[in-house]
């Protein structure tokens, strides 16, 4: 399996990545295809954080971390991993954080955060995002709204606010 950055030609297969991840997840609006190609368009878009996972020249998962703020800081939104179904449990999904936090510590960022699993996203080192001073911008279980420090840096404090592609008030 080689992980790499994606290209306009990945966005078809992409977005059938996410639709068939999520067309079962427990916690899903089924937008989560048509938010990629929002965030594409935005201004948070870092391409060199949007992700794929290929396998024999199938693109198999895919991840995305687009720039968020807390107060001043700039940091990152994990949103979204995906893993087609017949690959999942493979460590797929995990090669792909583990290549976006290295390459986000490359490119200097201090955080990441994200609204997931509480049982899968705490393996990489993501803790409930009130203890590093995140709160969210919405009412959700503080267990699920999870932020990782990926170096040492000033304390955060405040709420986090996510780039408009995500339609959040």
């Amino acid at each position: 399996m080689d992980i790499r950055g994606e290209v306009p030609q990945d966005y078809a297969a992409i977005q059938e990545v996410i639709r068939s991840a999520f067309a079962t997840a427990e916690y899903s609006d089924g937008n989560e295809a048509e938010l990629v190609a929002r965030l594409r368009r935005s201004d948070s878009y870092i391409p060199a954080l949007s992700l794929v996972a290929e396998e024999a020249e199938q693109i198999i998962g895919y991840i995305m971390f687009t720039k968020a703020n807390v107060g001043e800081a700039i940091v990152l939104a994990l949103a979204p991993l995906a893993v087609l179904p017949e690959y999942q449990q493979q460590g797929v999904g995990r090669a792909l954080v583990k290549s976006g936090h290295e390459i986000a510590l490359m490119l200097g960022y201090t955080h990441s955060v994200v609204l997931g699993s509480n049982q899968y996203y705490p393996q990489f080192g993501y803790v409930p995002a009130h203890t590093l001073g995140i709160e969210a911008p919405f009412v959700v279980p503080k267990e699920n709204f999870m932020a990782m420090a990926l170096r040492e840096s000033k304390p955060l404090q405040g709420t986090m606010t996510y780039d408009a592609a995500f339609g959040i008030e």
